[in-house]
């Protein structure tokens, strides 16, 4: 039968900061704070509602980023209230929106993924106004403009729109441009 001696443990080395000769001090420990003011945590934002929904009408708040970014439609009615519209859509490389006409409605679109160039002009034929457009552009259309957006990168273009007064019924969704102009939108 075998005996095992146990050998006594050396003494963990403590920081020389903590010592004092042959006496040394327990770490000290902060002073507990569940949230100290200078490290407050931004309030979680409340779960995104599944898309595609139409919430108009009614409060809403979202991470508009990440909505357009996750959009796979051509076109998704987000929200629809008595006087503006959102919109988000996916264009494809080598898409476009088509050239339109917006009467009555002014327009603003914004880029968040992507690169298109942007037409507008007085009438279909003279679109002497013309802009290459990159991810975190503004494009304004006031309304009575000709224009058309045509994604001329490789990835799909995409964006999200706003109309004042809204221009298409409440929760339209278009899979694709081709469903869309099917639909005369």
């Amino acid at each position: 039968m075998r005996r095992f001696r146990l050998r006594p443990r050396p003494p963990m080395p403590r920081p020389a900061s903590q010592c004092s000769g042959m006496f040394c001090s327990p770490p000290s420990r902060p002073p507990h704070h569940p949230h100290p003011p200078h490290l407050t945590r931004p309030p979680v934002p409340p779960p995104q509602p599944p898309l595609p929904v139409d919430h108009g009408r009614r409060p809403f708040v979202l991470n508009i980023n990440r909505a357009t970014l996750g959009n796979k439609n051509y076109r998704t009615t987000l929200w629809t209230g008595r006087y503006l519209q959102l919109t988000l859509m996916t264009i494809p490389p080598g898409g476009e929106i088509g050239l339109e006409l917006h009467p009555d409605t002014d327009q603003f679109l914004r880029i968040e993924e992507g690169q298109g160039i942007v037409q507008m002009g007085a009438t279909r034929n003279n679109l002497n106004f013309r802009q290459t457009v990159f991810e975190d552009f503004a494009i304004f259309v006031p309304a009575g403009t000709w224009h058309n957006l045509t994604n001329i990168g490789r990835t799909p273009l995409k964006l999200y729109s706003i109309y004042a007064p809204p221009h298409h019924p409440p929760g339209t969704v278009h899979a694709t441009k081709a469903i869309s102009d099917m639909m005369g939108d």
